[in-house]
């Protein structure tokens, strides 16, 4: 890894040899997530099982868009392009065994968390960043910006781009690339609480 902040044509597509680091990144990216803290209550248990979780959604992502990652996999961004931000029945019955294998007793947490998240997907044709993560230690140095950006010129920047988050710190980094806070919901009663972001398509796209 490096601290020098990459430029745009560093910023690469991440291959079937990339998973295991980049799930294994993201798992820390993600350790305090809010949203993560809720379905994953015990922080030891949430360290082991989130690699497998995010393995898994890495696969499921891969031929849905776009994964993006810094050269040394510092940080990545996960796209689902139009028409694929929804997981499907077909994807959920195929990876059925693997997610109960990775999600255990947090099965039901995790499926209001789905639910709710799928609920409040914009109903017109969007670029979804589904998942947007920096190693903690190069937080703050500009590898999660680039990789966002990237999407964003890449391809997203052709339609609306959506997101939600359930971190509050993460609002003024997403507004800078023009996201717009447009709902601030709450996962049932005592769930994690979350914030739908839109971002309009480029000018001409």
């Amino acid at each position: 890894m490096t601290d020098r902040r990459p430029a745009m044509s560093d910023i690469r597509l991440a291959g079937r040899a990339d998973r295991a680091a980049l799930a294994a990144m993201l798992a820390r990216a993600f350790a305090d997530d809010p949203a993560f803290k809720y379905i994953f209550p015990n922080a030891a248990d949430r360290a082991k099982r989130l690699p497998r979780l995010f393995s898994l959604m890495i696969e499921d992502d891969a031929g849905a868009g776009l994964q993006l990652v810094t050269p040394g996999i510092e940080a990545a961004t996960l796209w689902r392009g139009p028409g694929h931000a929804a997981t499907g029945t077909f994807a959920l019955l195929r990876q059925a065994i693997p997610l109960l294998h990775a999600l255990g007793f947090a099965t039901a947490r995790a499926l209001r968390v789905a639910n709710a998240i799928e609920a409040h997907f914009p109903g017109q044709p969007f670029w979804y960043l589904h998942i947007a993560g920096c190693a903690p230690e190069k937080q703050g140095r500009g590898f999660g910006g680039a990789v966002i950006r990237a999407g964003l010129e890449r391809a997203a920047g052709r339609l609306p781009a959506y997101l939600e988050t359930a971190t509050e710190s993460n609002l003024g980094l997403y507004q800078r690339f023009g996201f717009a806070v447009t709902d601030e919901w709450r996962v049932g009663t005592d769930g994690p609480r979350f914030w739908s972001m839109l971002r309009a398509k480029d000018d001409g796209g």
